[in-house]
């Protein structure tokens, strides 16, 4: 079939070949001998009596090594890759160290195994159009991780836009088990699933600008006061009862040395005690003088001079409270709050820091203020509504606990009922916990931590994080989880969406079906590794086939998934059955 070699550039030669044309070559690898080397090449295309193939690596040792740096001959003997040879380029024999990821269409079904390492430890990504059996690959692939390796000690953490996957794992442990599936959910009637709660104080200043929607650097200050102060407030000791009383003292102060008519700080002092009030500071508190006593309010009547009548009394009043040592009190640790008392801090942190003068400052505080509100009596408020206090390893170690007190391996987070912008927080924010939690391990990498994120595009994205924390922490992780053990797994029908940084650090791909001419060109122009034969070769793919490549593919290969047991419920809706 083939006679000899006609032209070799730098990655690729035209063979001639002889005979009836064969187009079931397309795709398939050939061999190219040359005194004692063994050249492997992929066939892309087939133009009358000459075979254009691309070069893919070569053996050595009988070891197959991607990349070729020395071309072959134009004498070099041309035939079809053997099936030991097969074995070599799209397969990995070691059963301790590799994994059945599918089967190759091209080499009648031959079984494609991965190196588990190879693929595991490097962020992976998923792209397709819908239909195109992405959802149906990720199951497939995780179930293949349960029925070939023995993950006891796993977790993989699933963000799941659309519910689709609590069927594919549900039952686990009929695999083995100390197999178990654990499944949050966001939508309240639920009762099969464990309602998704985040306890805001593991949450830090970064999480709170997210959630709250801060848009300048001058807001995350108030935050910063604000989730102080709640801590320092939740100690319902004697010293943060001080501290408040400090904090009152002095914005009253600052009011009543204010140029203002004594009726603009009357109502500016009924304002504040509105927000702010403890038994000391309130308008029926009683105020001792000499022999005799008022309330509060009753310091404040104005007399025929405009004055107050008890000028003198209330401003001794409120300078006992004043001490400045107290502007130093910190937290004596971490405390257990909720969203009422990060309102009620935020008031506080509203007639401290000089905010009340600070027309910008006052302006920034009232938004973030209307928007803590806002959450706080929307139903959203019981996903931040934690019932006890507990430390971050604590909470780390019971999102992967099962109520039978076994080990859950797969983590299921259902996000189908809630709005985008709050689905995104909620990853960003389990994103940046795990991520500073692999961080302060002591031995590094020791608990391994996989993140799938389902409709990736909607979340990881080229947003405003930069501009206003310093960084995105799906970029952060992106380059700096892998070392620490927190690797992506990006699944999207967009890949043009998701943040370039992301894309450019994922190591292993499996691409499905794709039409979109954007995507195309955007997976073409961000992949140092893609050639636009593998852009080519995926665009007549069938539903469950992909194109794999990259760090845990020796060569880019074709690969046919099965069939998910039991399956996602990602299937379209029988249009005909409902009509009827």
């Amino acid at each position: 079939m083939f006679e000899k070699i006609v032209y070799i550039s730098n990655s690729s030669a035209n063979i001639k070949i002889s005979g009836e044309i064969n187009t079931s070559l397309m795709n398939m690898h050939v061999i190219l001998e040359d005194n004692g080397r063994r050249i492997v090449a992929s066939v892309e295309d087939i133009d009358g009596d000459v075979v254009k193939v691309n070069f893919q690596g070569e053996f050595v040792n009988n070891k197959f090594i991607g990349g070729v740096i020395r071309k072959p001959s134009l004498n070099s003997k041309i035939r079809i890759i053997t099936k030991e040879e097969l074995d070599l380029v799209i397969g990995d024999n070691n059963s301790e160290t590799s994994m059945y990821l599918g089967k190759s269409p091209l080499y009648d079904d031959v079984d494609v195994r991965v190196n588990v390492n190879d693929l595991f430890s490097n962020h992976f990504a998923e792209f397709g159009n819908t239909g195109s059996g992405k959802s149906y690959g990720v199951a497939r692939l995780l179930q293949n991780v349960f029925t070939g390796v023995q993950p006891f000690k796993s977790n993989f953490m699933i963000f799941d836009a659309y519910g689709e996957y609590h069927n594919a794992f549900k039952e686990l442990n009929k695999i083995n088990p100390d197999f178990n599936f654990k499944y949050y959910t966001t939508n309240f009637n639920d009762t099969e699933g464990e309602l998704l709660r985040i306890p805001l104080w593991l949450m830090t200043v970064d999480d709170f600008a997210l959630l709250l929607r801060a848009e300048n650097h001058s807001q995350i200050p108030i935050i910063e006061r604000m989730l102080k102060l709640a801590s320092i407030f939740s100690e319902s000791d004697e010293q943060a009862l001080k501290y408040k009383n400090h904090l009152i003292a002095k914005a009253l102060m600052t009011i009543l040395y204010t140029n203002q008519s004594s009726p603009s700080k009357r109502n500016d002092i009924y304002s504040l005690l509105a927000s702010c009030s403890t038994n000391e500071f309130n308008t029926e508190a009683v105020v001792q003088g000499v022999g005799y006593t008022r309330k509060f309010r009753e310091c404040l009547i104005i007399d025929k001079e405009g004055q107050f009548v008890e000028s003198i009394l209330i401003t001794q009043y409120i300078a006992s409270f004043i001490d400045e040592e107290l502007d130093r009190y910190e937290a004596k640790q971490a405390n257990y709050f909720t969203l009422d008392d990060l309102e009620k801090a935020l008031n506080f942190t509203l007639i401290s820091e000089g905010l009340l003068r600070n027309d910008k400052a006052y302006n920034d505080a009232i938004t973030l203020k209307v928007r803590l509100h806002a959450l706080a009596i929307s139903p959203s408020a019981k996903y931040f509504t934690y019932p006890r206090y507990i430390d971050i390893n604590s909470y780390i170690s019971s999102l992967v606990a099962c109520s039978n007190g076994r080990k859950a391996q797969i983590i299921n987070f259902n996000l189908e009922d809630i709005d985008d912008s709050l689905a995104k927080t909620i990853t960003k924010i389990y994103t940046k916990m795990l991520f500073d939690f692999t961080k302060r391990l002591k031995v590094r990498a020791s608990i391994p931590f996989h993140i799938f994120l389902e409709e990736a595009h909607r979340y990881v994205q080229n947003d405003t994080d930069n501009f206003l924390l310093g960084y995105n922490i799906f970029e952060r992780v992106a380059k700096e989880g892998r070392k620490y053990g927190l690797i992506f797994n990006l699944i999207s029908q967009r890949p043009v969406e998701i943040s370039e940084t992301v894309i450019s650090q994922v190591s292993n791909f499996m691409i499905f079906k794709m039409n979109h001419p954007r995507d195309l060109e955007y997976i073409r122009k961000m992949l140092p590794n893609i050639s636009s034969e593998i852009v080519e070769m995926q665009k007549t793919l069938q539903p469950g086939t992909c194109v794999a490549f990259g760090k845990a593919f020796k060569v880019p290969i074709i690969i046919k998934m099965d069939l998910p047991n039991p399956e996602p419920t990602s299937s379209n809706c029988d249009v005909l059955n409902r009509w009827k």
